[in-house]
């Protein structure tokens, strides 16, 4: 098996797949991934705030997200969004949105439902006495959160954070069934034009691989990193 197996292809390949696949991925992945901290986070502070409509509909919509696969969400955004432009902005027809910014918008709403749970756990952790000594120091509930509590949760749960970017990053592979050239689609297009399926798919399937662990690696040694200091 090996011995037909065809190196030269990856290495031709090498400049398009990581030039325009993996900075793809990468721009999709760090996007989203803050995208959907800052949404995650305003999220979870619906949740834990003292209006009860609002941390209904925030519990809402995490518990709906959470509920529907990713790729159902990546094909209901595509063909969705531009008829909620067309309706935004009162426009004759459907607006062009593009598979870029419709994967985007998928990402930041779908994993802007995981981070909010991981910052209202975070918010969680911080002991009670901290709101009331920013309370009694004349802060308002605004300044507290700032400057006093949402540090504090994002420094404790920061590898949960990294972790779950590592799974998005993962994730944004699911993109290429809307046919967008990020790593994966464009592994595919080499190996559907060469004939060579088994190359690539697995070359694509060792970069995630690798990526992955050494993302891993880092968050672990971080974690003991803020143990310590703890």
């Amino acid at each position: 098996m090996l011995g037909s197996f065809d190196f030269d292809v990856i290495r031709r390949s090498l400049p398009y797949l990581f030039y325009e696949g993996m900075t793809f991925t990468l721009t999709l992945t760090a996007l989203a991934a803050l995208g959907g901290l800052i949404f995650g986070t305003a999220i979870a502070l619906m949740r834990l705030s003292g209006y009860k409509t609002l941390g209904r509909i925030a519990g809402l919509y995490v518990d709906f997200m959470r509920s529907l696969p990713l790729v159902l969400v990546i094909f209901w955004f595509y063909f969705l969004v531009p008829y909620i432009g067309q309706w935004v902005t009162g426009a004759s027809r459907p607006i062009s949105v593009g598979a870029f910014a419709s994967s985007l918008i998928t990402f930041i709403m779908f994993e802007a439902a995981y981070f909010s749970e991981i910052m209202r756990a975070g918010i969680q952790s911080i002991s009670r006495g901290q709101p009331a000594a920013a309370s009694a120091l004349g802060l308002s509930y605004a300044q507290t959160m700032r400057y006093v509590v949402l540090p504090q949760a994002f420094r404790n749960m920061l590898p949960v954070l990294l972790t779950q970017t590592i799974v998005l990053f993962q994730d944004t592979s699911l993109v290429y069934v809307l046919s967008i050239p990020d790593f994966l689609g464009a592994a595919s297009k080499v190996a559907q034009r060469d004939g060579r399926l088994v190359e690539m798919y697995l070359f694509a399937a060792v970069v995630y691989f690798t990526i992955s662990c050494i993302a891993s690696f880092g968050v672990r040694r971080l974690q003991s990193r803020i143990a310590i200091i703890r």
